[in-house]
């Protein structure tokens, strides 16, 4: 019986964490590129909104053995790629793009190829300003291109490259 409670508690506190990810956080436009066979490796991508400064701060699927967020940037003349250890900072109100050639969700060491027209499941985590950590579940479908209304070239605000 104790077992039992402990059970209800700890899946009523992650239904809870869930459920306030998803009231402050909201995910659109996203979608994986689809891989050839033989490839271990592919972007996630969407845009984040949250309505409290917060940050990204991880990412897991079934499919690939390594999930990073990733940003790719010019470093003089060559275009270079690094993790975020400390995770994408999510400023209140401001959609962050996750898109080819910027900011995005790297899914390494795939178990499978990711196929057009299916989608795998993204669990993301979120930390608030206060340090407390929430997930969010997505499906994101696979496709060779981005979801009409999210371009590759989408200017925002006064990022500079």
């Amino acid at each position: 019986m104790k077992n039992l409670i402990r059970l209800i508690v700890l899946t009523t506190h992650l239904f809870i964490a869930s459920h306030a990810a998803a009231q402050t956080i909201t995910i659109s436009n996203a979608w994986a590129r689809a891989t050839v066979q033989g490839q271990k490796a592919t972007g996630a991508f969407m845009t984040v909104t949250s309505k409290e400064n917060s940050k990204l701060v991880a990412a897991s699927t079934p499919v690939a053995g390594i999930v990073e967020i990733h940003e790719m940037k010019m470093d003089k003349d060559v275009m270079k790629m690094s993790a975020l250890p400390n995770g994408l900072d999510l400023p209140a109100g401001k959609a962050v793009d996750l898109k080819p050639g910027g900011f995005h969700i790297m899914l390494m060491d795939l178990k499978l190829p990711l196929n057009k027209d299916v989608a795998v499941p993204l669990t993301l985590t979120f930390q608030d300003s206060s340090g407390k950590k929430s997930q969010k579940l997505v499906q994101v479908p696979v496709s060779v291109r981005p979801p009409s209304g999210q371009g590759m070239n989408h200017q925002h605000g006064d990022h500079k490259h």
